[in-house]
This record gives C-alpha cells, structure tokens and sequence, in this order.
C-alpha cells in the first residue's frame, strides 16, 4: 500500500518502551510525529533520538506527541536509550515501537511484504528504507512525509518548522513561502478574493496577480 499526503494514517497496536499502544488512540485529539529507524545501535540514528528528545518539549508547546519505531525489539530500545543518553545528553522520555515482526514497517510502505516476519538476522542495510517521519493531524490524516538516507541525519529543527506551517495553514487560508519561519509574512490563497483578504487580513502587497502577501495572521 503507497501512502500519501491526506491518506489516514494506517492505525496499528503494538509494543513500545512504554507498553502497548494503539496507535490512533495513542494520538487522541491532537497531532502526532512516527519517526522511523532501520535498527538499534546505528551512529546517525542514535544522534537523531537524542536530537529529538533534547526538542521534546517543543513539540509538546505545538500540541504535538512524539513516538518513534525500530526494526529491532522493545528489550532492545532499552539498552539503546543508555547509548543514546551518553552520547547526546538527553534521555528519551518518549515512546519507542519495537517492529520486530516487521508489520508497522511493512503497514507504512517502508518495507515490502516479502520482507520477511522477522528482524532477526537483518542488517541496517537491508532496512534502509525505514527511515520516513510522519507527520499526522487530530483527523488521522498524514500532513507530510520526509524520507532520508541512512548516511543523512534529520534536521528535527525543520520538522518543527513544517509543522508550524502545516497548522497554521489549517487555521487560516493562507500558504507560507520558500524557507518561511515563524512571524515572517505568508502567502494568501487562491480562494480568497482581494476584498475577503482585506476584511481578514486588513492588507496585503500584491506581488504577482496570483501571488500576494501579508502579515502571518496570529494563531
């Protein structure tokens, strides 16, 4: 099954460090990030659940819950969060999923399903596509999906960014540009005439005739 943007974001039960979860329920009314890994003990993963839970907290100012998922099983996230500790500093406080038969990975497109039942015996290699974030909205949705190499770390910094992005965007009918951060000027939609943009927005520069901008409305 390919998944795509504004695809339900397939539900699931299973083990994780902090008990079983199912995995909608686990979201409840909010916004939830999956963020995946191909296995334990890997260098750029291990700077990357570090990265994370040293921005925890920044995720939680957005309403947003953290969870992530390793082809590896639960025994063994708990030995990893001790490396993980120790190499960046910051302690995972959030819940990890232990794939060990594969089917989470598999139910989000990031193996195929003749991958086998088993993480036993496989190498980060032949798990290097599970390495995706999801990001996914109180309606279940799929807002984005970033996918990475191995070799590349991921820029959690940016994840928060599109998430600003994405609910502001839910919230008003507006687009944000290129490189677009917090507080900076945002585009207006298509769907809002230039007299509708003035009663919601009070002005707006027109760029282009199809391209205007204006103050980033507040939240």
């Amino acid at each position: 099954m390919s998944l795509r943007i504004n695809d339900i974001a397939p539900d699931f039960t299973a083990e994780t460090s902090q008990g079983t979860i199912s995995f909608h329920d686990w979201i409840g009314s909010g916004w939830g990030v999956l963020f995946s890994h191909p296995k334990n003990f890997t260098p750029v993963c291990t700077t990357e659940l570090g990265a994370m839970a040293g921005l925890q907290d920044e995720f939680a100012k957005r309403g947003v819950k953290v969870i992530g998922i390793s082809v590896d099983p639960v025994e063994s996230h708990e030995r990893w969060k001790n490396d993980i500790r120790t190499a960046t500093g910051f302690e995972v406080e959030y819940p990890l999923i232990g794939d060990k038969d594969l089917a989470v990975a598999k139910l989000y497109d990031m193996l195929p399903a003749g991958a086998g039942e088993s993480s036993e015996g496989r190498t980060p290699a032949d798990n290097a596509t599970v390495r995706s974030v999801f990001v996914v909205g109180p309606d279940k949705k799929i807002k984005l999906i970033l996918t990475y190499p191995m070799t590349t770390g991921r820029n959690f910094d940016e994840i928060l960014r599109a998430i600003d992005s994405i609910q502001l965007t839910a919230k008003h009918q507006v687009a944000t540009p290129a490189n677009w951060k917090q507080g900076e000027d945002v585009i207006i939609t298509a769907a809002v005439s230039n007299e509708d943009a003035i009663a919601r927005f009070g002005s707006f520069d027109t760029v282009l005739p199809y391209l205007r901008k204006t103050k980033q409305p507040a939240a």
